[in-house]
């Protein structure tokens, strides 16, 4: 089984990047996610009858028969909805289209990613080299991809290549009074209300010579039109960057939307280090059960630090650090770990690191000879480990990336403390230490 797929909160780029690639690869079932953006939701509402947009349930997916996985709009395994769990599956082929900057973490044989303003625009291009038919329907959807995310041709970010593939549409009968309905910002009284109440307590800052605002705020229900308020808040204060911060009570969450208008404010890295995703424009983040205040210290201290974080994984590490020395007996290290409630601990001789043993080795163990052998026979070698200067964001990457639960934190080649999923949570959630 082939499956084509997409980021969460999926809005028109997205979409029609996947139906785009089902041109390309048409015996791929298209998978939409759960969560779609309210415009993309009114467009699908209403021309959900038509074949091109058929698509197959997550939740039939057996991801067992899933042979290839084709990626669009996206390349990391943590914003692909429901899917997550095909990161460890083992002769499945990838292919990768995006247009993002973030490095990709998945193992892909076939990557196309380029920095163009829509990921669209990518395989608009193919389709074109193939000469492959598109229906009229079809070309409109590409050219609200396209149009979305560059701002009908109008974002920094846009290139000529983006020109060129709007221009193949409108060859093949894109409809731009079909755009006008369902590309038009939501604003209504709700909105203007927010933004009245956001400007109210408006305040500019400086922070390594730019100009931003940071405005938090608490909203009821879901709001929809939130981006084209932060983006008029940004225009009416004319600073480079604002950040809206707004938290839903009863839905224990933050939504974080981010409008840069300046080439150097990359506000995408930002959002990439909260979880999210975007542009160096136009980017946000969802967030669960977090401090509002401590989100807000979060982006200042990364726009300060030009977007590197001035905390460190020293900063954050427990210590001092528990290890087993390599010649332990496995039934040793077994009741260790029991005993201090911990899923693995670090092998180390004279403080040198030598390998990793955790509960997953222990429950490997069967014959009694094994329970009296000594760690090294049974610890992993290859072991990923962090500088203690090395920033949170990095080494949080490296825990997600890798799907482990700790890092053993190196100085001068000996080991003096761990960095664990914890620490990283005290990092974003809790920000830092006093």
């Amino acid at each position: 089984m082939e499956v084509i797929t997409t980021h969460n909160s999926t809005d028109f780029d997205a979409l029609s990047s996947m139906i785009a690639a089902k041109i390309l690869y048409p015996e791929a079932a298209v998978l939409l996610p759960s969560r779609v953006n309210p415009n993309v939701k009114a467009f699908l509402s209403i021309h959900k009858d038509l074949d091109i947009f058929n698509f197959f349930p997550v939740e039939k997916v057996d991801g067992r028969k899933v042979t290839r996985l084709v990626a669009v709009d996206v390349n990391r395994w943590q914003r692909l909805d429901r899917l997550k769990s095909l990161s460890g599956q083992k002769g499945m082929e990838i292919h990768v289209w995006d247009h993002h900057a973030e490095v990709c973490d998945m193992d892909a044989s076939l990557q196309r990613e380029e920095r163009v303003g829509a990921c669209t625009t990518l395989l608009v291009e193919e389709i074109k080299n193939r000469k492959a038919d598109i229906s009229p329907i079809q070309s409109t959807l590409f050219l609200a991809g396209i149009y979305e995310d560059t701002g009908s041709l109008s974002f920094p970010q846009t290139t000529a290549r983006d020109a060129l593939a709007v221009a193949h549409l409108l060859e093949n009968h894109a409809d731009l009074s079909v755009l006008e309905n369902f590309l038009r910002p939501s604003y209504g009284p709700r909105q203007k209300d927010i933004l009245f109440s956001m400007l109210q307590d408006a305040k500019r800052i400086k922070a390594n010579g730019f100009a931003i605002s940071i405005c938090k705020m608490e909203i009821e229900g879901h709001t929809n039109g939130l981006s084209l308020v932060v983006l008029m808040y940004r225009d009416i204060l004319n600073v480079d960057a604002a950040f809206g911060i707004f938290t839903e009570p009863g839905r224990k969450r933050t939504i974080v939307i981010a409008r840069s208008g300046v080439d150097t404010m990359d506000v995408g890295k930002i959002m990439r280090s909260l979880g999210g995703g975007g542009h160096p424009g136009a980017a946000s983040a969802m967030l669960k059960d977090v401090n509002p205040d401590a989100v807000e210290e979060l982006v200042l201290e990364m726009v300060r630090g030009n977007q590197q974080s001035s905390v460190r994984v020293g900063d954050l590490m427990s210590f001092p650090v528990f290890t087993v020395h390599p010649d332990t007996p496995m039934e040793e290290a077994a009741s260790l770990l029991k005993e201090k409630g911990i899923s693995g601990m670090p092998v180390a001789e004279d403080g040198k690191l030598l390998g990793i043993i955790s509960r997953r080795d222990v429950n490997k163990l069967k014959s009694p000879s094994q329970w009296k052998a000594p760690v090294k026979a049974f610890m992993a070698r290859d072991v990923l480990a962090v500088d203690a200067d090395r920033s949170v964001p990095a080494a949080s990457r490296m825990l997600v990336k890798h799907d482990i639960g700790r890092l053993p934190v190196i100085q001068d080649g000996k080991i003096i403390g761990i960095f664990t999923r914890s620490d990283a949570m005290l990092y974003y959630y809790d920000l830092m230490p006093e």
